[in-house]
Parts: structure tokens; C-alpha cells; sequence
């Protein structure tokens, strides 16, 4: 696994993995938002052949990032399910026996419609609206924050940015988004898709590189003017995250 990218705001520490997580060292809490878990097996009822392995690879790389930070508790900022109740899920409950004194906070979400009895049956405490924990607040759709002098981490959007190169290619990959006021995570769930977001020249946005492939990509900018020319920025590996500006 490749180390996390750390990144400092509001004095604290976070470090950003290229698994779509983020750890934030002071309360050794690992955010993540958009897992969707579930999804495979509603669209397998519908009768789309998506395979399981999409389902349990999605735990195994939550597995991996909570054996590599070894956080005290989970923040789910929404859409931990997908739907309902399906078989997926009951896999889900056998996965968490594995992990009896982590706490998950859920932030909830649109698709977190589950009933109440199964959440305290998976050691999950549901947040409705909008939680606080000292410097920062978590909300899963950031229209639905409040004026507040804390900095607010969301999801629901599942952002993606363009990177375009020479010979008018152009690659979008997931993104962490930092605004002035908050952040919005990438999906973690890979069984999704992304939204392209616009961000002001002061944002600071950093790029998730897919870990499949070996392969490493020359990543490009826009030159000043007057040359107006894409120059190369430097070259980054598979399974990384890169900062775009």
C-alpha cells in the first residue's frame, strides 16, 4: 500500500489515502464517506450480472486501511448502505464481529434507510443532520450545513477531476476536494461513479491514481501565459494520490 499524503488544516493532521479515506491523527478517527455497501446485490435482484468480488473487495480494502492506521473509531460521513436489507449486508455483520471495540459513527445519509434495530445490531451509532467534533463538522450533503465556525467535511457528491494532457487527452480520477470552508470526499466505494467539480484557483484538490496497472502517468498543467502550453509536472505512480493545485 502506498504511504498517505498528509495534509494540515485547522491545526490538525490528516493523512490522505489513495483508498479514498482520510485518518485524522488527534482523534485517530478514519473518515470515509459514500461506501454504498449493498449496491452489488441490489443490482444483481434487478438482474445485472455484477459480480460479489466488487462487494468484498470494497471490505478488504477497509480492512487494509483500518489495520494500516489502526483508528479508534470510524466517521462515516453518509451512505455507508445502499438500500435495504439483502444478503450483502449479513456479510457485512459477520465482518464486524471482526472488529468488536471500533466505533462507527454514521453521519446519515439519502440511502442510509436501514431500520434503527439493525444499526444497534451493528454497533453503529447513526448521527441524523449534522455532527461536531472539535475544529471540524461532518454532514453528508454539504447544502444542508449551517453557518458555523467549524470546517465541514462531506460527501454525496463522489468528485472526480479532469487531468488533460498533450494531444487533447484526458483522464478523470476521484478526488479529495479541500474548499475554504470544506471538504468533499471521493466515494469510497468503487462500485460508483464521479461528478466533475470546478474548483476556484485557491481550493486545493488531490487526484486518487487507480492502484491496478503498474503503470506510472506523466501528469500535465496548464503553463502561464504567454505560452498557454501543458508542461509536465512531474511523474506519479499507480495507487497514489497527487496533488493537482
Amino acid at each position: 500500500m502506498q504511504p498517505a499524503y498528509p495534509y494540515r488544516i485547522r491545526e490538525q493532521q490528516l493523512w490522505l489515502s489513495a483508498d479514498r479515506c482520510i485518518y485524522w491523527e488527534e482523534e485517530r478517527s478514519l473518515i470515509l464517506s459514500d461506501l454504498h455497501f449493498g449496491k452489488t446485490g441490489h443490482f444483481r435482484k434487478a438482474g445485472i450480472a455484477v459480480p460479489q468480488t466488487v462487494y468484498r473487495e470494497d471490505l478488504l480494502r477497509l480492512l487494509c486501511q483500518i489495520q494500516y492506521f489502526k483508528p479508534r473509531q470510524l466517521l462515516v460521513v453518509g451512505d455507508l448502505f445502499h438500500s435495504r436489507e439483502n444478503k450483502e449486508l449479513e456479510l457485512f455483520l459477520k465482518w464486524r464481529e471482526d472488529f468488536p471495540h471500533l466505533g462507527i459513527q454514521l453521519i446519515e445519509g439519502n440511502h442510509d434507510i436501514l431500520h434503527k434495530d439493525w444499526y444497534e445490531k451493528a454497533a453503529i451509532t447513526v448521527n441524523p443532520g449534522i455532527l461536531t467534533l472539535g475544529p471540524f463538522s461532518f454532514v453528508h450533503d454539504i447544502g444542508d450545513a449551517v453557518a458555523s465556525a467549524t470546517y465541514y467535511f462531506s460527501g454525496h457528491l463522489h468528485p472526480g477531476i479532469r487531468i488533460t494532457g498533450m494531444g487533447r487527452q484526458s483522464l478523470r480520477f476521484p478526488c479529495f476536494y479541500f474548499g475554504h470552508s470544506y471538504a468533499v470526499l471521493p466515494a469510497f466505494g468503487r462500485f460508483t461513479g464521479t461528478v466533475a467539480i470546478d474548483p476556484e484557483p485557491q481550493d486545493h484538490v488531490f487526484a486518487i491514481l487507480p492502484p491496478s496497472g503498474g503503470e506510472r502517468a506523466r501528469i500535465w498543467e496548464t503553463a502561464p501565459a504567454p505560452a498557454k502550453r501543458p508542461r509536465s509536472v512531474g511523474w506519479t505512480g499507480p495507487g497514489t494520490v497527487f496533488q493537482i493545485q
